[in-house]
């Protein structure tokens, strides 16, 4: 099971903020070329995003589905990834002084995922994690600065992230 943590200099509303938009998900999960709503509302039980994975000329789209939500504090995600099967992905905003801490634990629920998972896809995920934190790191810590009136791009940051020199954390 692949749980990892950050510290994120940002207070959880605003961590949980970026979280609740379904439409910044692509700018947070790695791999994950563009996102749209496809049901419900984003980030309620059962709602779900559709989202691009871009691999060269090939193009793959699938979803994910809200599973369980406390809003500010949980938020657990079902990954569909077709023959690959389904991921579980939970994410838990714990406050930390004024900061957040946020876990990320994953593993595979169903399909070839499951089948096949062993302590080299354990490594894969961990590295996954590394660089999905620190995308959401990024992001959240430019909503503080912000809304703080320390960085006058705000929202217009997050066009930078996804690059691939992100892999560090």
């Amino acid at each position: 099971m692949a749980v990892r943590h950050c510290l994120i200099k940002a207070d959880p509303q605003t961590v949980w903020s970026v979280l609740a938009d379904g439409t910044r998900y692509a700018d947070w999960v790695v791999g994950t070329a563009s996102s749209r709503p496809v049901r419900g509302t984003w980030p309620q039980e059962g709602a779900a995003i559709g989202y691009e994975v871009r691999l060269g000329p090939v193009s793959l789209t699938n979803e994910t589905v809200v599973r369980r939500c406390e809003e500010g504090s949980v938020l657990e995600l079902e990954a569909k990834a077709g023959w690959l099967g389904t991921a579980r992905i939970a994410l838990e905003l714990r406050p930390w002084g004024e900061h957040c801490l946020v876990l990320v634990d994953e593993h595979p629920l169903r399909g070839a995922g499951g089948r096949l998972h062993n302590a080299g896809t354990e490594a894969l995920i961990q590295l996954r994690h590394r660089a999905m934190l620190a995308r959401l790191a990024r992001l959240c810590e430019a909503e503080e600065r912000a809304a703080h009136g320390g960085d006058a791009a705000g929202r217009g940051v997050r066009a930078g992230v996804g690059s691939p020199g992100d892999a560090h954390a």
